[in-house]
Protein backbone atom coordinates (compact mmCIF):
# COMPACT_ATOMS: atom_id res chain seq x y z
CA UNK A 1 0.00 0.00 0.00
CA UNK A 2 1.24 3.18 -0.73
CA UNK A 3 1.49 5.63 2.43
CA UNK A 4 2.62 8.44 0.55
CA UNK A 5 0.25 11.58 0.66
CA UNK A 6 -1.81 13.06 -2.12
CA UNK A 7 0.29 14.92 -4.66
CA UNK A 8 -0.38 18.92 -3.72
CA UNK A 9 -0.35 21.63 -6.86
CA UNK A 10 1.48 23.87 -4.95
CA UNK A 11 4.16 25.29 -8.11
CA UNK A 12 2.60 27.10 -10.92
CA UNK A 13 -0.13 24.55 -12.04
CA UNK A 14 -4.12 24.68 -12.10
CA UNK A 15 -4.57 26.84 -8.65
CA UNK A 16 -2.26 29.34 -10.38
CA UNK A 17 -4.11 28.94 -13.77
CA UNK A 18 -7.62 31.56 -14.22
CA UNK A 19 -8.17 31.45 -17.87
CA UNK A 20 -11.06 30.37 -19.77
CA UNK A 21 -11.92 26.75 -18.99
CA UNK A 22 -11.70 25.58 -22.78
CA UNK A 23 -9.45 27.26 -25.39
CA UNK A 24 -8.27 26.54 -29.16
CA UNK A 25 -5.01 25.38 -30.55
CA UNK A 26 -5.84 26.12 -34.20
CA UNK A 27 -8.74 24.44 -35.28
CA UNK A 28 -8.51 21.82 -32.27
CA UNK A 29 -10.58 22.49 -28.77
CA UNK A 30 -8.10 21.89 -25.88
CA UNK A 31 -8.50 22.15 -21.75
CA UNK A 32 -7.79 26.11 -21.16
CA UNK A 33 -4.50 25.35 -19.33
CA UNK A 34 -3.16 23.29 -22.22
CA UNK A 35 -4.23 26.22 -24.50
CA UNK A 36 -2.38 28.62 -22.83
CA UNK A 37 0.87 26.59 -22.73
CA UNK A 38 1.32 26.37 -25.82
CA UNK A 39 0.17 30.15 -26.61
CA UNK A 40 3.36 30.77 -24.29
CA UNK A 41 5.47 28.34 -26.54
CA UNK A 42 4.38 30.69 -29.50
CA UNK A 43 2.73 27.59 -31.35
CA UNK A 44 -0.07 29.08 -32.79
CA UNK A 45 -1.16 26.78 -35.86
CA UNK A 46 -0.86 23.10 -35.26
CA UNK A 47 1.62 21.29 -37.53
CA UNK A 48 -0.25 18.87 -40.17
CA UNK A 49 0.77 15.82 -37.90
CA UNK A 50 -0.52 17.99 -34.70
CA UNK A 51 -3.65 18.61 -36.78
CA UNK A 52 -4.26 15.31 -37.59
CA UNK A 53 -3.00 13.23 -34.30
CA UNK A 54 -4.42 15.12 -31.48
CA UNK A 55 -8.05 15.02 -32.15
CA UNK A 56 -7.98 10.97 -32.13
CA UNK A 57 -5.24 10.94 -29.47
CA UNK A 58 -7.73 12.95 -27.27
CA UNK A 59 -10.60 10.32 -28.04
CA UNK A 60 -8.05 7.85 -27.07
CA UNK A 61 -6.91 6.09 -30.12
CA UNK A 62 -4.20 4.56 -30.88
CA UNK A 63 -1.62 5.92 -33.18
CA UNK A 64 1.16 5.44 -35.92
CA UNK A 65 2.81 8.55 -36.84
CA UNK A 66 4.98 8.63 -39.68
CA UNK A 67 6.43 11.72 -39.94
CA UNK A 68 9.54 13.79 -41.10
CA UNK A 69 12.13 14.66 -38.40
CA UNK A 70 11.29 18.63 -37.02
CA UNK A 71 7.37 17.69 -38.26
CA UNK A 72 6.10 18.49 -34.79
CA UNK A 73 5.77 14.99 -33.41
CA UNK A 74 6.69 15.97 -29.69
CA UNK A 75 3.73 18.24 -28.92
CA UNK A 76 1.54 15.91 -30.93
CA UNK A 77 2.03 13.47 -28.09
CA UNK A 78 2.60 15.68 -25.56
CA UNK A 79 -0.90 17.35 -25.76
CA UNK A 80 -2.82 14.01 -25.31
CA UNK A 81 -0.20 13.12 -22.71
CA UNK A 82 -1.34 16.64 -20.66
CA UNK A 83 -4.88 16.29 -21.06
CA UNK A 84 -5.00 12.72 -19.54
CA UNK A 85 -2.92 12.04 -17.02
CA UNK A 86 -4.07 13.02 -13.35
CA UNK A 87 -1.88 15.96 -11.93
CA UNK A 88 -2.93 15.02 -8.25
CA UNK A 89 -1.74 11.93 -8.12
CA UNK A 90 1.41 9.90 -7.46
CA UNK A 91 1.35 7.28 -9.89
CA UNK A 92 3.42 7.33 -13.58
CA UNK A 93 0.76 7.84 -15.84
CA UNK A 94 2.13 8.14 -18.86
CA UNK A 95 5.85 6.78 -20.44
CA UNK A 96 7.81 7.88 -23.29
CA UNK A 97 10.83 5.69 -24.84
CA UNK A 98 12.90 7.77 -26.40
CA UNK A 99 16.52 6.02 -28.06
CA UNK A 100 19.01 8.50 -26.49
CA UNK A 101 19.64 10.40 -23.33
CA UNK A 102 19.81 13.77 -25.08
CA UNK A 103 16.18 13.33 -26.54
CA UNK A 104 15.02 12.20 -23.26
CA UNK A 105 16.04 15.53 -21.97
CA UNK A 106 14.42 17.33 -24.63
CA UNK A 107 11.15 15.63 -24.91
CA UNK A 108 11.19 15.81 -21.06
CA UNK A 109 10.88 19.70 -21.18
CA UNK A 110 8.45 19.92 -24.06
CA UNK A 111 6.26 17.53 -21.96
CA UNK A 112 6.82 20.14 -18.45
CA UNK A 113 6.31 23.44 -21.08
CA UNK A 114 2.96 21.40 -22.27
CA UNK A 115 1.35 20.86 -18.88
CA UNK A 116 2.78 24.04 -16.84
CA UNK A 117 -0.97 25.15 -16.19
CA UNK A 118 -1.77 21.43 -15.12
CA UNK A 119 1.29 21.15 -12.95
CA UNK A 120 2.02 18.15 -14.74
CA UNK A 121 5.56 16.65 -12.95
CA UNK A 122 7.76 15.06 -14.91
CA UNK A 123 10.85 12.86 -14.66
CA UNK A 124 13.85 12.19 -17.38
CA UNK A 125 15.58 8.90 -16.54
CA UNK A 126 18.78 7.75 -18.67
CA UNK A 127 21.97 5.97 -18.37
CA UNK A 128 25.42 8.97 -17.60
CA UNK A 129 22.75 10.46 -14.29
CA UNK A 130 23.64 9.99 -11.40
CA UNK A 131 20.33 7.68 -10.53
CA UNK A 132 20.24 9.28 -7.07
CA UNK A 133 18.62 12.03 -8.10
CA UNK A 134 16.14 10.23 -10.61
CA UNK A 135 15.55 7.76 -7.52
CA UNK A 136 14.01 11.27 -5.61
CA UNK A 137 12.24 12.03 -8.49
CA UNK A 138 10.42 8.98 -8.49
CA UNK A 139 9.92 8.76 -4.52
CA UNK A 140 8.37 11.84 -4.34
CA UNK A 141 5.83 10.58 -7.68
CA UNK A 142 5.75 11.89 -10.88
CA UNK A 143 3.05 12.03 -13.64
CA UNK A 144 4.76 10.80 -17.05
CA UNK A 145 8.54 9.25 -17.15
CA UNK A 146 10.72 10.05 -20.33
CA UNK A 147 13.36 7.48 -20.28
CA UNK A 148 15.60 5.64 -22.84
CA UNK A 149 14.38 1.53 -22.37
CA UNK A 150 17.65 0.49 -20.28
CA UNK A 151 17.38 2.68 -17.32
CA UNK A 152 13.54 2.72 -17.24
CA UNK A 153 14.26 -1.46 -17.34
CA UNK A 154 16.78 -0.93 -14.44
CA UNK A 155 13.98 1.75 -12.48
CA UNK A 156 11.72 -1.01 -13.17
CA UNK A 157 14.41 -3.97 -11.52
CA UNK A 158 14.86 -1.70 -8.52
CA UNK A 159 11.08 -1.39 -7.66
CA UNK A 160 11.68 2.31 -7.90
CA UNK A 161 9.38 2.71 -11.41
CA UNK A 162 6.08 1.34 -11.57
CA UNK A 163 4.03 1.11 -14.70
CA UNK A 164 0.91 -0.67 -13.79
CA UNK A 165 -1.35 2.41 -13.47
CA UNK A 166 0.02 3.99 -17.32
CA UNK A 167 -2.33 4.99 -19.11
CA UNK A 168 -0.52 6.49 -22.28
CA UNK A 169 2.78 4.68 -23.50
CA UNK A 170 4.99 6.46 -26.47
CA UNK A 171 7.15 4.90 -28.83
CA UNK A 172 8.83 7.66 -29.89
CA UNK A 173 11.40 7.34 -32.73
CA UNK A 174 11.06 3.29 -32.53
CA UNK A 175 13.18 2.43 -35.91
CA UNK A 176 15.97 4.67 -33.81
CA UNK A 177 15.37 2.55 -30.81
CA UNK A 178 15.69 -0.89 -33.18
CA UNK A 179 18.38 -0.21 -34.26
CA UNK A 180 20.52 1.07 -31.08
CA UNK A 181 19.48 -2.82 -29.68
CA UNK A 182 16.41 -1.96 -27.80
CA UNK A 183 13.74 -4.26 -29.45
CA UNK A 184 13.55 -6.96 -26.71
CA UNK A 185 13.51 -3.83 -24.21
CA UNK A 186 10.90 -2.31 -25.84
CA UNK A 187 8.71 -5.25 -25.47
CA UNK A 188 9.43 -6.05 -22.04
CA UNK A 189 8.19 -2.19 -21.01
CA UNK A 190 5.16 -2.57 -22.86
CA UNK A 191 4.28 -6.28 -21.64
CA UNK A 192 4.38 -4.43 -17.68
CA UNK A 193 1.89 -1.68 -18.64
CA UNK A 194 -1.92 -2.30 -18.43
CA UNK A 195 -3.62 -3.63 -21.87
CA UNK A 196 -5.85 -0.94 -21.92
CA UNK A 197 -3.12 1.79 -22.26
CA UNK A 198 -3.11 4.28 -25.18
CA UNK A 199 -0.61 3.39 -27.45
CA UNK A 200 1.15 5.78 -29.52
CA UNK A 201 4.24 5.00 -31.80
CA UNK A 202 6.16 7.59 -33.94
CA UNK A 203 8.79 6.03 -36.43
CA UNK A 204 10.06 7.85 -39.60
CA UNK A 205 10.28 4.07 -40.99
CA UNK A 206 8.59 0.70 -40.37
CA UNK A 207 10.66 -2.22 -40.37
CA UNK A 208 9.46 -5.70 -39.77
CA UNK A 209 10.19 -5.55 -36.12
CA UNK A 210 7.71 -2.52 -35.72
CA UNK A 211 5.29 -3.96 -37.74
CA UNK A 212 5.53 -6.22 -34.96
CA UNK A 213 5.22 -4.57 -32.29
CA UNK A 214 2.05 -2.57 -34.28
CA UNK A 215 0.51 -5.94 -34.21
CA UNK A 216 1.07 -6.77 -30.88
CA UNK A 217 0.77 -4.13 -28.41
CA UNK A 218 -2.06 -1.45 -30.32
CA UNK A 219 -5.54 -1.74 -31.17
CA UNK A 220 -7.00 -0.38 -34.75
CA UNK A 221 -4.38 2.38 -34.84
CA UNK A 222 -4.36 5.16 -36.76
CA UNK A 223 -2.37 5.36 -39.24
CA UNK A 224 -0.62 9.25 -39.99
CA UNK A 225 1.89 9.16 -42.90
CA UNK A 226 2.98 12.52 -44.12
CA UNK A 227 3.86 12.24 -47.51
CA UNK A 228 6.57 9.71 -48.51
CA UNK A 229 8.02 7.67 -45.94
CA UNK A 230 11.71 9.26 -46.64
CA UNK A 231 11.50 12.51 -48.06
CA UNK A 232 12.85 15.68 -47.70
CA UNK A 233 11.70 19.21 -46.68
CA UNK A 234 11.28 22.00 -48.96
CA UNK A 235 12.70 24.19 -46.76
CA UNK A 236 16.09 23.24 -46.85
CA UNK A 237 18.85 24.19 -49.80
CA UNK A 238 20.76 20.89 -50.57
CA UNK A 239 24.06 21.65 -51.99
CA UNK A 240 26.66 19.14 -53.07
CA UNK A 241 30.44 19.63 -53.39
CA UNK A 242 32.83 17.46 -54.91
CA UNK A 243 36.05 17.22 -52.77
CA UNK A 244 39.26 15.39 -52.43
CA UNK A 245 38.93 13.67 -49.35
CA UNK A 246 42.10 15.67 -48.72
CA UNK A 247 40.88 19.06 -49.33
CA UNK A 248 37.61 18.52 -46.96
CA UNK A 249 38.96 20.59 -44.23
CA UNK A 250 39.56 22.98 -46.75
CA UNK A 251 36.26 22.88 -48.24
CA UNK A 252 34.33 23.22 -44.78
CA UNK A 253 36.61 26.39 -44.14
CA UNK A 254 35.73 27.74 -47.41
CA UNK A 255 32.06 27.09 -46.26
CA UNK A 256 32.38 29.21 -42.92
CA UNK A 257 33.97 31.99 -44.66
CA UNK A 258 31.01 32.10 -46.87
CA UNK A 259 28.46 31.66 -44.05
CA UNK A 260 26.36 34.76 -42.98
CA UNK A 261 26.85 35.77 -39.38
CA UNK A 262 24.86 33.75 -36.04
CA UNK A 263 25.05 30.49 -37.69
CA UNK A 264 24.49 27.46 -35.86
CA UNK A 265 25.94 24.44 -37.85
CA UNK A 266 25.69 20.33 -37.23
CA UNK A 267 28.73 19.06 -39.05
CA UNK A 268 28.20 15.18 -39.14
CA UNK A 269 31.36 12.66 -39.16
CA UNK A 270 31.37 8.54 -39.32
CA UNK A 271 33.43 7.84 -36.19
CA UNK A 272 34.53 9.21 -32.96
CA UNK A 273 38.28 10.14 -33.88
CA UNK A 274 36.92 11.76 -36.65
CA UNK A 275 35.07 13.93 -35.04
CA UNK A 276 37.73 14.80 -32.65
CA UNK A 277 40.17 15.68 -34.75
CA UNK A 278 38.15 17.86 -36.71
CA UNK A 279 36.54 19.51 -33.82
CA UNK A 280 40.03 20.37 -32.55
CA UNK A 281 41.19 21.56 -36.02
CA UNK A 282 38.53 23.88 -36.02
CA UNK A 283 39.13 25.37 -32.73
CA UNK A 284 42.95 25.98 -33.59
CA UNK A 285 41.74 28.11 -36.30
CA UNK A 286 39.48 30.13 -34.39
CA UNK A 287 36.47 29.22 -35.06
CA UNK A 288 34.20 28.25 -32.01
CA UNK A 289 33.64 24.50 -32.00
CA UNK A 290 32.94 21.28 -30.11
CA UNK A 291 32.56 17.74 -30.18
CA UNK A 292 29.81 15.16 -29.30
CA UNK A 293 30.00 10.89 -29.05
CA UNK A 294 29.34 8.30 -27.22
CA UNK A 295 33.22 8.18 -26.17
CA UNK A 296 33.03 11.67 -24.45
CA UNK A 297 31.95 11.86 -20.33
CA UNK A 298 28.40 12.72 -19.77
CA UNK A 299 29.30 16.32 -18.42
CA UNK A 300 31.22 16.64 -21.57
CA UNK A 301 28.23 15.78 -23.68
CA UNK A 302 26.19 17.83 -21.30
CA UNK A 303 28.38 20.96 -22.12
CA UNK A 304 28.76 20.76 -25.55
CA UNK A 305 24.64 20.27 -26.02
CA UNK A 306 24.39 23.50 -23.71
CA UNK A 307 26.41 25.76 -25.06
CA UNK A 308 25.36 24.89 -28.80
CA UNK A 309 21.63 24.96 -27.54
CA UNK A 310 21.91 28.46 -25.77
CA UNK A 311 23.55 29.58 -28.85
CA UNK A 312 27.19 30.44 -27.42
CA UNK A 313 28.53 27.36 -29.63
CA UNK A 314 28.11 28.02 -33.04
CA UNK A 315 29.68 24.32 -34.55
CA UNK A 316 28.76 20.84 -33.03
CA UNK A 317 30.73 18.05 -34.60
CA UNK A 318 29.09 14.73 -34.03
CA UNK A 319 28.43 11.28 -34.70
CA UNK A 320 24.91 10.02 -36.10
CA UNK A 321 24.00 8.14 -32.94
CA UNK A 322 25.00 11.38 -30.50
CA UNK A 323 22.78 13.58 -32.89
CA UNK A 324 19.64 11.21 -32.82
CA UNK A 325 18.64 13.39 -29.80
CA UNK A 326 19.28 16.54 -31.22
CA UNK A 327 16.10 18.67 -31.84
CA UNK A 328 17.04 22.31 -32.13
CA UNK A 329 14.95 24.57 -34.76
CA UNK A 330 17.59 27.21 -34.69
CA UNK A 331 20.41 24.84 -36.69
CA UNK A 332 21.00 26.81 -39.80
CA UNK A 333 23.03 24.42 -41.43
CA UNK A 334 24.05 20.72 -41.43
CA UNK A 335 26.88 19.61 -42.98
CA UNK A 336 27.72 15.48 -44.15
CA UNK A 337 31.20 16.13 -44.09
CA UNK A 338 31.16 12.10 -44.48
CA UNK A 339 29.03 10.96 -46.35
CA UNK A 340 25.56 8.98 -45.02
CA UNK A 341 25.33 5.25 -45.21
CA UNK A 342 22.39 5.29 -47.12
CA UNK A 343 19.22 7.25 -47.94
CA UNK A 344 17.12 6.88 -44.85
CA UNK A 345 20.42 8.46 -42.99
CA UNK A 346 20.87 11.36 -44.93
CA UNK A 347 16.93 12.47 -44.36
CA UNK A 348 17.66 11.93 -40.82
CA UNK A 349 20.83 14.20 -40.94
CA UNK A 350 19.55 16.81 -42.78
CA UNK A 351 15.94 16.74 -41.27
CA UNK A 352 18.04 18.43 -38.46
CA UNK A 353 17.50 22.43 -39.84
CA UNK A 354 14.85 23.66 -41.59
CA UNK A 355 12.23 22.93 -38.46
CA UNK A 356 8.98 24.79 -38.18
CA UNK A 357 9.38 26.67 -41.22
CA UNK A 358 12.95 27.79 -41.12
CA UNK A 359 14.90 28.09 -44.20
CA UNK A 360 18.17 25.54 -43.68
CA UNK A 361 20.98 24.41 -45.61
CA UNK A 362 22.00 21.10 -46.23
CA UNK A 363 25.87 20.81 -47.44
CA UNK A 364 27.38 17.13 -48.57
CA UNK A 365 31.10 16.32 -49.32
CA UNK A 366 31.27 13.90 -52.04
CA UNK A 367 34.62 12.47 -51.77
CA UNK A 368 36.40 10.30 -54.29
CA UNK A 369 34.61 6.77 -53.08
CA UNK A 370 31.64 8.55 -52.57
CA UNK A 371 29.85 8.22 -55.92
CA UNK A 372 27.60 5.00 -55.74
CA UNK A 373 25.77 6.14 -52.38
CA UNK A 374 25.79 9.11 -53.64
CA UNK A 375 23.74 8.35 -56.71
CA UNK A 376 21.40 6.73 -54.32
CA UNK A 377 20.73 9.15 -52.25
CA UNK A 378 20.29 11.71 -55.42
CA UNK A 379 18.05 9.22 -57.62
CA UNK A 380 16.03 9.32 -54.77
CA UNK A 381 15.67 12.51 -53.89
CA UNK A 382 15.79 13.71 -57.60
CA UNK A 383 18.00 16.51 -59.83
CA UNK A 384 15.43 19.08 -59.52
CA UNK A 385 15.88 19.07 -55.16
CA UNK A 386 19.93 19.34 -55.37
CA UNK A 387 22.41 21.90 -56.26
CA UNK A 388 26.14 21.23 -57.12
CA UNK A 389 28.36 23.98 -55.76
CA UNK A 390 31.98 24.70 -57.04
CA UNK A 391 34.85 25.09 -54.67
CA UNK A 392 37.66 27.66 -55.93
CA UNK A 393 40.29 25.58 -55.01
CA UNK A 394 39.53 23.56 -57.73
CA UNK A 395 39.45 26.48 -60.12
Amino acid sequence: MDERAPLENTGSGLQNYDGPARGKFGDIELSGPIAAALADMGYETPSSIQLEAVPGCLEGRDLVGQAITGSGKTAAFSIPICERVDPYSRDVQAIVLVPTRELAMQVAREVERVGKYRGISVCAVYGGQPINRQLAALQRGVNVVVGTPGRVMDHMGRGTLDLQHVRVAVLDEADEMLDIGFAEDMEFILRHTPRSRQTLLFSATVPGFVKRLIRRYQDDPMWIQLGAEIQTVDEVDQIYFEVAERDKQTALRLVLDDTADNYRMLVFRRTQIGVDRLANSLKSRGFGAMGLHGGLSQGERNQAMGMFRAGELPILVSTNVAARGIDIPEITHVVNYDMPDNVEEYVHRIGRTARMGRQGYAITFMAEWDYEGWEKIRSHIGDDKLIQGKLPIYD
